[in-house]
Formats: structure tokens, sequence, C-alpha cells
């Protein structure tokens, strides 16, 4: 998820950077492939960094992983998926040129999937849709159900025969994303998925520092709720957004994971040097 910058470029054209580090098995020739691709693009990366999120580890997830983050000044959101869409044609060779491209929102997605307007379906419809999975919700709020549905039953099922882009989640999910002038319960806000894998994070840009504490405010409240610590206002980010913060927008971008996809891995690990297993 982007984190605004103190500035964004005025020209960045991201790309994926490094190379396939650890080759094995029987698709080793489609992985060296796939590594070549990476690596010819290399030179327009915008940026790469190594993220740590602790207690995450799984098929998809390891505790210590990479993202490719870039901004763009003066671009709509629409503008940025299909930039977000031409690099990961672009890394994933023949697996992203055979699929064809949807947008769906976040509201079309739920009805589509699961026939529940995520809008204006109630806590006891949401959690009964969430039964399936075995959790019984004591306590739950919407947005955990919400993120359940999604994360558990939507997301799995997207980007099975087209690269899919899921765009306007909801307000509560705005996280630093600018909320829709024409739909105020939804937000600027877009995950790109390809094979039930959520790839990218892309925000239109939140500028407005009152608007911003406010957030964090209903979040540390929320948290309070939920008997988890709270954390105090990021004022260095307030700060910056006061004293002026351009019109862009921005995405993170799974670098392995992408890499899993355009190498046919089937774990993480596979294309990790040092996953938490060998660590």
């Amino acid at each position: 998820m982007p984190a605004p910058a103190s500035g964004c470029p005025d020209s960045c054209r991201a790309a994926a950077c490094g190379s396939v580090r650890r080759w094995r098995g029987s698709h080793e020739r489609r992985r060296r492939l796939a590594a070549e691709r990476f690596a010819r693009a290399a030179h327009r990366a915008r940026g790469a960094a190594l993220v740590v999120r602790a207690r995450e580890n799984g098929r998809l997830h390891n505790p210590e992983f990479t993202l490719i983050e870039w901004y763009r000044l003066g671009f709509s959101l629409e503008a940025l998926m299909d930039e977000v869409e031409a690099l990961v044609r672009e890394l994933l060779g023949p697996v992203g040129e055979q699929r064809a491209s949807e947008r769906i929102s976040y509201r079309d997605a739920f009805t589509r999937e699961l026939a529940l307007d995520p809008f204006t379906a109630s806590d006891a419809e949401l959690a009964q849709a969430g039964r399936p999975l075995g959790f019984a919700g004591a306590g739950a709020d919407r947005d955990a159900w919400l993120e359940l549905l999604m994360g558990s039953l939507i997301g799995p099922r997207l980007g099975r025969e087209a690269l899919t882009f899921v765009h306007g989640y909801p307000a509560t999910q705005a996280a630093l994303a600018r909320l829709d002038p024409r739909e105020p319960r939804a937000a600027r806000r877009f995950e790109l998925y390809c094979d039930g894998i959520e790839l990218a994070n892309g925000f239109h840009e939140l500028a407005a520092p009152n608007e911003q504490r406010a957030r964090f405010e209903r979040d540390n409240a929320q948290r309070r709720r939920l008997g988890l610590p709270v954390f105090p206002p990021d004022e260095r980010l307030l700060t910056a957004l006061a004293c002026g913060f351009p019109d862009c927008t921005g995405v993170a971008l799974g670098f392995d994971r992408t890499l899993m996809l355009a190498t046919g891995a089937a774990h993480i690990e596979e294309v990790l040097a040092f996953p938490t297993a060998r660590a």
C-alpha cells in the first residue's frame, strides 16, 4: 500500500528490477526467460525496496518481501491502471499476453460473486456469507467482514481469465486515498488481481491534512474498541500535506508475487533467496 512521498517525480515509468536468485525444477528455462524480461526493464525502475510485515507467512506471504512503488503527477487513477497493466503484461510475458483485461467496481465484484451489495447489505447478511469460512463473527465489525469476504471468497476467484482491476473500495478502507466525489461511499483506490493473487494496490493520493488527521483519529477509535494498541498520528506526513501536496496517483506492485506468476512458481519461497523457512 503506497504512502505519499514528500514529492512526486514528473516522469516515471516503473518496471521491475533485479533478477531471479533461485532456480529449480523442470521449469528452469521458463524461469530464466522471465528473469531476463525483468532485467531488461530494470533501467526504467523508479523504486524498489524490501518491506517487513511481522507474522505474515504462507504460500503468498513472507515477512520480508519486495515492493516496486511509484507515483505519477497529474495522472488519473484510470491512467495509472493503464500503466500498471502495460507493465505487468511486459513482466508476465506469455502469462500476461494471453489474458484479457477487466475493470470492475468493488460493488460489482461483490454482486457478481456473492450476490451481495457491500454498501447496503446488513452486518447479518455479511456474516451469513462468511459462515462457510468457519468464522462465528462475534465482535467482528463491518469492515472485518468485508475484508474477510474479499480476501477469502472473492479475491481468489478474480483474474482467472483476465487481469482484473477492482476499484471503488469502501470509504472506510480508503487508507491514504481520496474519496470519489461522484460516490462518497467509495474511495479512489484499486487493486490488481491475476490468477486469484493480489499484485498491486493503487491510490489517488489524499492531499487534505485535516481529512487525514480525522482518519488517523477514526482508526485509533476503532482500535480502542477492539482492545488494540493505538498509534500517534504521523505528524510529519500531516505537516507535509499542509505544506502543499501535488495532485498525484501512486501504486505499489508486489515484485515477488509477480515473479511467481511469471515463472510458474507455486510458493513465494521459490522466488526468494532467503525465505523464512530457510532463514
